[in-house]
């Protein structure tokens, strides 16, 4: 039984985590630090947290790179490091600490969409197939060799939210039979080829306003990347909404209007037209089109 330094934040992070306390000796959680959250804007603990501290393993929460390095290094020895979305770049002391470095569950095909968002960057991008690399990490950005990685088909349903759980599913699967292997020398991480590498850049508040002179194509790509957080946004009538869920629709629009068809809001854009199945007004609950379209007085209106 190896002993693991776990470095994760997101609930996405948590069953990889299970799957090690279950198989292996935890003996330290990293995690970002306690965030405001909410209108309360209390600090709320990160799901990786909760999920340790439920199980007796101990916890910490540096705030900078040169902390990481030190409690680490106070906690140590480690046979390895498993990195599930931690958040934050390693600095090179950091990736020798453990005997046999640090592994990291990256939810893509790698060398397609290294970086922060992965999952978001490839929905945008209209991919149709993604997966999880598990890589030893370097010093580069996800760039480091290849010890497994397993490729699933994306759902024209599928979420962000709802495809990273089943990658966070797999990821834990992979890691688990991969882990046993590395640490006994079975397995030897393959170097990685640039060819074709993307970066997946951290989503941001300028990658939520849905521009009218898209297509309906791309438009329902941002809505799927981005749902269920942050959420797409688009004003309808002078007021803000989050875009829950969407869908191309056959109606012909003009750009930058909108009316109901078939019980629906549907919105027209200069390449196509698109439906709104799910979404949200500023300050309110999220409700269906239909539910939507029942609390307006009128059936049409524009965008903006």
């Amino acid at each position: 039984m190896a002993r693991v330094v776990f470095l994760g934040t997101p609930g996405a992070a948590v069953p990889t985590l299970s799957t090690l306390i279950d198989e292996q000796e935890v003996g330290l959680v990293v995690t970002q630090p306690d965030r405001p959250r909410g209108r309360s804007g209390k600090p709320v603990a990160p799901p990786v947290k909760e999920f340790a501290l439920e199980h007796g393993i101990e916890v910490v929460q540096p705030q900078t790179r040169d902390e990481l390095a030190s409690v680490i290094a106070e906690h140590a020895p480690f046979d390895v490091g498993i990195v599930v979305a931690y958040g934050r770049i390693l600095r090179p002391e950091v990736l020798e600490l453990p005997r046999h470095g640090l592994l990291n569950v990256h939810f893509s095909l790698l060398p397609r969409w290294r970086g922060a968002a992965p999952v978001a960057r490839a929905l945008m991008a209209g991919d149709e197939m993604t997966g999880v690399t598990i890589i030893r990490l370097d010093e580069g950005l996800d760039t480091g060799p290849v010890l497994t990685a397993q490729a699933i088909d994306i759902s024209e349903s599928d979420n962000a939210g709802e495809l990273t759980d089943r990658l966070a599913r797999l990821g834990a699967r992979l890691i688990a039979n991969a882990l046993p292997r590395y640490l006994a020398g079975e397995t030897e991480p393959v170097p990685q080829t640039d060819d074709g590498a993307t970066y997946a850049e951290k989503i941001d508040k300028d990658d939520r306003p849905i521009d009218p002179a898209s297509n309906a194509a791309s438009v329902v790509a941002k809505v799927r990347a981005l749902a269920p957080d942050p959420a797409a946004t688009l004003v309808i009538d002078g007021e803000p909404h989050q875009i829950h869920r969407a869908s191309a629709s056959d109606a012909e629009l003009k750009p930058g209007t909108w009316r109901v068809v078939d019980g629906l809001p549907v919105v027209g854009f200069s390449g196509g037209s698109v439906e709104l199945l799910t979404l949200q007004p500023a300050g309110r609950n999220p409700r269906s089109g239909r539910d939507w379209v029942h609390g307006r007085r009128t059936d049409h209106g524009i965008i903006g």
